[in-house]
């Protein structure tokens, strides 16, 4: 019992310190590349904090577990929404974007539904879970197309031509990932010149192994956290599918927690909130995406169309809350804390 308290808080711990030099190393990474706060957010900062889910997840379907899968992506998601935005708006009053509703709010609402679309009959075969996938990819590769100043061109619609009109694999022969470096030339030339290039090249590696370090340290933490608690839950005789609804799901999304509120209380607001969304995406279309390919997934269809509806539900809401007034009020936060706590409820009385 003692030790299994001691690994429960050394859990916390690295997840807690592990986010914190995260963001750090995420918010000087977008000012060296010349890459927006937000888009580090949508993308590095949460693929990054969704690694447990995407471990377990993939552990789950190499178990045939499908129902464990969907179960943790459905309740990860509801979290994401509904409580970490929520406890963010309620410690410090988020600042949003008009973008997040004209792009990046439009695609996770058209991505969940989607997902709750394939997902209502019970199964996820691999043609669906592929098509998750291509949407998570090609989203990411918009975004790194997108051109800072020009938001309004690089909205929903765009976003649709450029996946149905198969733009991303031009992304991906022109190589726009690579070219993030090229608004570094042009410096001066010289041995001045290049003591900048080289000191601006170690700048970035050290960003890199400091997140790389991060998320280390958040992966593991989340693994020991969902250990112990499964191991209380067992002990205090917790009905499983509670276990696998609420702590499993809870305990994965422990790291965009972290560094959701760990972000917005050092005031980048659009790294919090881009956190959030980009993590709904990640987990709707990498993880169902990556899963479903390792084995189709399937679930008792009776007890999804509540959780499907809360989730949809949970992602209507947040795009309101964020287009009021273009920022998460503290009262704002607390609608959402409390409807997850209806969802807590939901999950206690009505799935178990």
């Amino acid at each position: 019992m003692t030790i299994k308290l001691l690994l429960f808080g050394l859990g916390l711990l690295l997840l807690v310190k592990g986010s914190d030099y995260f963001v750090k190393a995420a918010a000087s990474l977008a000012k060296k590349l010349g890459v927006s706060e937000f888009i580090i957010g949508l993308t590095l900062v949460a693929l990054g904090t969704s690694v447990p889910e995407l471990a377990s997840a993939l552990a789950a379907a190499f178990r045939h577990q499908g129902g464990l899968v969907l179960g943790t992506v459905i309740g990860a998601n509801v979290a994401n929404m509904l409580l970490i935005a929520g406890l963010a708006g309620l410690l410090a009053a988020v600042r949003t974007r008009k973008e997040m509703i004209g792009r990046d709010g439009y695609i996770m609402l058209a991505a969940t539904a989607l997902f709750c679309l394939f997902a209502w009959n019970g199964t996820f075969s691999r043609l669906e879970a592929a098509v998750m996938l291509l949407v998570y990819v090609a989203y990411t590769l918009f975004l790194f197309t997108a051109k800072e100043g020009l938001q309004e061109q690089y909205g929903f619609r765009q976003f649709l031509n450029y996946l149905f009109r198969f733009q991303y694999l031009l992304t991906i022969k022109d190589g726009v990932v690579a070219g993030f470096g090229r608004g570094k030339k042009g410096k001066a030339p010289g041995v001045a010149g290049r003591k900048v290039e080289r000191a601006f090249r170690e700048g970035v590696v050290k960003d890199l192994l400091l997140m790389a370090a991060g998320g280390a340290a958040i992966a593991f933490g989340a693994d020991l956290f969902i250990g112990t608690a499964v191991y209380f839950a067992g002990l205090l005789k917790v009905p499983p599918v509670v276990v696998g609804a609420s702590i499993v799901s809870l305990g994965t999304t422990l790291p965009e927690m972290s560094v959701t509120v760990s972000a917005a209380r050092k005031g980048f607001g659009n790294i919090a909130l881009g956190n959030v969304l980009g993590s709904c995406i990640a987990n709707i279309g990498l993880i169902i995406g990556a899963s479903g390919l390792v084995y189709p997934l399937a679930v008792d269809r009776a007890k999804l169309p509540l959780l499907l509806g809360f989730l949809f539900l949970a992602g209507l809401l947040l795009l309101v809350m964020i287009r009021s007034a273009w920022r998460i009020r503290r009262w704002e936060g607390a609608i959402l804390l409390a409807m997850y706590g209806a969802y807590a409820a939901l999950l206690v009385f009505a799935i178990a």
